[in-house]
C-alpha cells in the first residue's frame, strides 16, 4: 500500500496545525465558570442542545427514534433560519463560558468536537447559502415525495402525528419560496447549472400526484377505528392537495422569476463573499487548513500516479490480447481508445433496471461474507438496495446512501441510479457498493449510531473528510477481499479513485482558479472512464456544493497515512481488524483528532510486551 509522500506529508502537517488550533480555543477569563462547575455545566449544555435539536428538527429525531414533538416539522423559511441562528449563537456563548482545561479528558474531546460543530454552524450562516435551498440535489420537490420514507408506523399515534405534519407541508413550501424571493432581491441565486433539470423534477412530482404521501394509510392497524381511519385519510388527502398546489405555485415562480436570473458564472469566487466562503467550506469539509492551491496540487499529483496504474491494468485486459498493436500506442492515445471502448461496448452495461439492481444486491451479499475477516465489531442494522426515485434520477448522481435506525425500525438504503442504463457501467459496481453500503457508509454510519456510552451529537459529528474518506478507503479493501477478479473491475476501482482525485483539481479549479464548466467536464472526460452524463452531473454538483467533493480524497489519503504509520510502528503486532475497530470506534472525527486517537492506540499497544497479532488477512 503506497500513497504519495509529498501529498500525505503535507496533509499530515495541515491536519496537525488545525487540531492544535482547535485545542487552543479559549474563552475570555472574565466569562469562564468556576473550574469545579465545568463538567456539570458542560453536561447540562450538551443535554440542552440535544433537547433543542430534537425539538427543532423533529424529522431527524423521529428517524432516529428519539423523543420529540411529533406533530410538527422543522420551522421553514426566513423566520426559522433566523431563529435557529440566534439559538445556535446562544449555545456558542454558553460553551465559551466553560473552562476547557477544567474538564475531564473525555469531556475535553467532546468539548472540542461540540464547539467546532457549533462554531461552523454559526459562522456558515453569514454566507447566506441557506437562502438558496432549491437545486438539482435538494428542495421541496425532493423532500415532499420522500416525506414518509423515514417515518416508523407502529401505533395509532404515528399515523395521527404524521397527518398533522402533512398539514404543514403546503405552508412550508410557501415559506421557502418567500425566503428565496428575499434572497433573489439580494442577488442570491445559484449558478444556472445547479438549476438545470429542476423544473423537470417539479413536473414529475406533480404528475405523480404525491401519492407516496398517502401510502402509509393503506396499512393502518385494526386498533384504529373505522371512522378514525376515514377521518385520517380525508385529512391526508386535503393536506396533499394543498402541498401539490404549493409546489405548482413554486414551479411557476421558478420558471418565470427565479431561474431566468440564475448566475452564469459557476465559481464561488463570484458569489456573495465568495473567496472567504470557499476557504471556509474547504476547511469545514476537509477538517484541515489546506488551501485551495495545496489541494489542487495534491489532486494533480494523484491524477498522475493513478493514470500510470491504469495503464498497467489495461495491459492485462483482453482488449490488448485481441490486438497487441494497441500496446504500442502512445500512453495518452492508448488510454483514450480504451476509455472509448469501455463507454461504447454493450458488454459493460445492463439492459434492464432490475438486472442492474440485482447485480448490486449480488455484489453486496458477496461483500457481507467478507466483513468478519476485517472487523471485530459489525453493526446490527441491516441494509437494502433500491433505485433512486425516478422523478429525480435524471439529475442525480450514480448512487447515494440513506441511513436507518435500530430504534426506529428503519433499515439503511443504498440507492442506485437506474436512469440511462447505457451510462451505468458494470465495472463501477463493485467500488460503488463498497463505498455506499459495506464496508463504507452503511457500516461506518450504523456503527456510529449504535455506539454506547457516547453523547448523541458524537454519532454524526460534522466531519465529511472522515465519513467520505472512510468510504473511499473501503473501496480499496475490495483488493484483499478478492472482489476485483478481472482487470476491468480493477480498472473500475482505479477509475473511482481517479474520479475523486480529479475532484481536487476540478473543485478548486472552478471555485478558485477560473476553470469553466466545459473545461471541468473535458478534464474529467480525459482522465476518467465515467460516462459523460455522470461527469456532467458530477461537475454540476461541485458547482452547487463548493468544497464538499474535496473531502473524499483528502480523508482517504490521511486514513491510509495513519494506517501505514500504525503498520510501520507495530510491525507484527498490527491487527487489521483491531485497527478498523479502533478507527471507527469513536464515531466520525476531524482528521487531526483521528490521527491523535490512533497514535495513542498505537502507543498503548507498544507498551504491552509480548502481544502478538492473531491471524488476519493481508491489508488493502
Amino acid at each position: 500500500m503506497r500513497t504519495s509522500h509529498s501529498a500525505t506529508s503535507l496533509l499530515a502537517q495541515c491536519t496537525a496545525t488545525l487540531v492544535t488550533a482547535l485545542l487552543s480555543i479559549n474563552a475570555p477569563a472574565s466569562a469562564r465558570l468556576a473550574a469545579s462547575d465545568a463538567d456539570s455545566n458542560f453536561s447540562a449544555l450538551v443535554d440542552d442542545y440535544q433537547a433543542w435539536r430534537d425539538f427543532t428538527f423533529p424529522e431527524a429525531a423521529i428517524a432516529r427514534g428519539r423523543a420529540t414533538v411529533a406533530d410538527r416539522i422543522t420551522e421553514p423559511g426566513m423566520r426559522g433560519a433566523l431563529n435557529r441562528h440566534t439559538e445556535v449563537g446562544e449555545f456558542v456563548q454558553r460553551i465559551d463560558a466553560i473552562e476547557r482545561s477544567a474538564l475531564t479528558v473525555s469531556n475535553q474531546l467532546d468539548y472540542d468536537l461540540f464547539r467546532r460543530d457549533l462554531q461552523n454552524d454559526f459562522d456558515g450562516f453569514q454566507f447566506k447559502r441557506w437562502m438558496m435551498p432549491v437545486g438539482q440535489r435538494g428542495g421541496p420537490q425532493q423532500d415532499l415525495p420522500q416525506f414518509a420514507d423515514n417515518v416508523p408506523f407502529r401505533v395509532a399515534a404515528d399515523w395521527e402525528n404524521y397527518v398533522k405534519r402533512m398539514t404543514r407541508l403546503g405552508g412550508a413550501v410557501r415559506d421557502t419560496q418567500a425566503m428565496m424571493s428575499e434572497g433573489l432581491a439580494e442577488g442570491l441565486v445559484p449558478p444556472a447549472p445547479v438549476l438545470e433539470g429542476v423544473l423537470d423534477q417539479f413536473d414529475a412530482v406533480i404528475r405523480g400526484n404525491l401519492d407516496g404521501l398517502e401510502a402509509p394509510f393503506a396499512t393502518m392497524p385494526e386498533s384504529i377505528a373505522a371512522d378514525q381511519k376515514r377521518h385520517l385519510r380525508e385529512q391526508a388527502r386535503a393536506a396533499k392537495l394543498d402541498a401539490l398546489l404549493a409546489l405548482s405555485e413554486m414551479r411557476t415562480w421558478l420558471a418565470e422569476q427565479y431561474i431566468p436570473r440564475a448566475k452564469q458564472s459557476v465559481s464561488a469566487s463570484d458569489q456573495f463573499r465568495g473567496a472567504e466562503y470557499y476557504q471556509f467550506e474547504l476547511r469545514r469539509f476537509t477538517t484541515t487548513d489546506l488551501t485551495a492551491q495545496q489541494i489542487h496540487a495534491i489532486g494533480l499529483e494523484e491524477v498522475a500516479r493513478i493514470r500510470s496504474e491504469m495503464l498497467a491494468v489495461i495491459a492485462r485486459t483482453d482488449w490488448i490480447e485481441k490486438d497487441v498493436t494497441r500496446a504500442l500506442l502512445p500512453a495518452d492515445e492508448r488510454l483514450a481508445q480504451f476509455i472509448h471502448y469501455l463507454r461504447t461496448d454493450p458488454r459493460f452495461y445492463h439492459s434492464t433496471a432490475e438486472s442492474l439492481l440485482t447485480g448490486y444486491r449480488d455484489i453486496c451479499k458477496r461483500i457481507d461474507a467478507e466483513l468478519p475477516s476485517y472487523f471485530g465489531v459489525l453493526p446490527r442494522l441491516p441494509y437494502g438496495v433500491r433505485e433512486i426515485p425516478r422523478f429525480m434520477a435524471p439529475s442525480q448522481t450514480t448512487a447515494y446512501y440513506m441511513h436507518g435506525s435500530i430504534k426506529s425500525g428503519l433499515p439503511g438504503w443504498f440507492y442506485a441510479n437506474t436512469y440511462a442504463l447505457d451510462q451505468r457501467p458494470t465495472y463501477e459496481m463493485i467500488p460503488l457498493s463498497l463505498h455506499e453500503a459495506v464496508p463504507g457508509h452503511h457500516l461506518q454510519i450504523s456503527l456510529a449510531l449504535e455506539l454506547e456510552g457516547v453523547r448523541e451529537f458524537r454519532r454524526d459529528v460534522d466531519s465529511t473528510a472522515f465519513v467520505e474518506g472512510w468510504a473511499l478507503y473501503a473501496e480499496r479493501l475490495g483488493i484483499p477481499m478478492g472482489l476485483y477478479r478481472n482487470p476491468y473491475d480493477d480498472f473500475g476501482r482505479l477509475l473511482y479513485e481517479m474520479w475523486r482525485s480529479c475532484r481536487l483539481v476540478v473543485d478548486t479549479g472552478i471555485h478558485a482558479f477560473g476553470m469553466s464548466r466545459a473545461d471541468a467536464i473535458e478534464f474529467m472526460m480525459h482522465n476518467t472512464a465515467l460516462a459523460k452524463l455522470n461527469i456532467e452531473r458530477e461537475v454540476d454538483r461541485y458547482i452547487g456544493w463548493p468544497g464538499q467533493a474535496c473531502a473524499y480524497k483528502i480523508g482517504e489519503l490521511e486514513i491510509r497515512r495513519i494506517r501505514a504509520q500504525c503498520e510501520e510502528r507495530l510491525k507484527d503486532r498490527f491487527d487489521l481488524r483491531a485497527f478498523h475497530d479502533q478507527l471507527l470506534g469513536s464515531g466520525p472525527l476531524p482528521l487531526g483528532m483521528l490521527a491523535t486517537r490512533m497514535e495513542a492506540w498505537t502507543n498503548d499497544l507498544l507498551r504491552q510486551p509480548g502481544v502478538r497479532k492473531p491471524l488476519a488477512p493481508n491489508g488493502g
